[in-house]
């Protein structure tokens, strides 16, 4: 089974790539990882208690008032208010990068823990690939699992930013930047890709509308479905040794080519 790790930035269209490869003629199971995230932190969970432990305390209206639905569960506390929450981790002062690596220990090791019970599920179904959807693809660690690697990019950054601005109206653009900084350089991430090799890392450019896009993506699809047969899925399947086996040579290799990534930016940055 192929894993297809998709990364980008936020309103680079990301979400649309998702949308668009778990419809036919993809149909491709997705994990998202921003649905998971929201999952492990909702009212009652153990992520919601230390995030109420950690920020409540020093974060005014960090809660939503109760929902009026008679069904909601009062019991495990009121939802969080999300928004408040982004201003507080997201930005570059020290503070805000400390409560922002607080609040990624809180929530990173259970959305992997929700994630590995999905991969699993989809394994034994006998998907062809499925997609790992990570804003934080490559600052988390989790492309060393991926056999490719899918960058959503736009090569405009001002795209980015209107996108973003249209999408959230109550951010303002300070609020906008930040976000964008947050999650790091898209352009950097698509040349990241790309050093990856050919098929093990493919760039998707959205600088146009919906059709380009899916124009985009069709032509990225057949180059990784060409480097990764359904057969060679079904071999791995059937022979979990040999799975395990791929698993752990995919895993090294991943492991090169990022040492080699890190050791060519430190020598671009030596010679400035």
């Amino acid at each position: 089974m192929l894993l297809l790790g998709l990364t980008g930035s936020i309103a680079t269209g990301k979400s649309t790539v998702s949308s668009i490869l778990s419809s036919p003629p993809y149909s491709l199971p997705i994990i998202d990882a921003d649905i998971l995230a929201r999952k492990v932190v909702e009212p009652g969970t153990p992520g919601y208690k230390d995030i109420l432990s950690y920020f409540q305390s020093t974060t005014p209206d960090l809660l939503l008032p109760f929902p009026d639905d008679p069904k909601y569960d009062r019991s495990k506390g009121a939802p969080l208010n999300r928004a408040v929450l982004g201003r507080r981790v997201f930005g570059d002062s020290e503070e805000r990068k400390r409560d922002r690596r607080v609040l990624d220990g809180i929530t990173h090791p259970a959305v992997r823990r929700e994630m590995y019970k999905a991969l699993l599920s989809a394994y034994f179904r006998g998907c062809w690939a499925v997609v790992l959807d990570v804003p934080l693809l490559f600052e988390t660690g989790l492309d060393t699992h991926c056999g490719t690697v899918m960058v959503v990019a736009v090569r405009d950054p001002e795209i980015q930013m209107k996108r973003l601005m249209e999408r959230d109206p109550h951010l303002t653009r300070e609020d906008a930047e930040n976000r964008v900084r947050s999650q790091g350089d898209v352009m950097e991430k698509a040349r990241r890709c790309e050093e990856r090799g050919k098929g093990r890392g493919v760039v998707v450019w959205n600088d146009k509308d919906k059709e380009a896009l899916r124009g985009e993506l069709e032509r990225v699809m057949r180059e990784v479905a060409r480097r990764n047969p359904r057969w060679l899925g079904w071999l791995l399947l059937l022979c979990p040794p040999l799975a395990g086996l791929a698993e752990i040579w995919n895993y090294w290799r991943n492991l090169v080519i990022n040492g080699r990534w890190r050791e060519g930016e430190l020598k671009a940055k030596a010679k400035l």
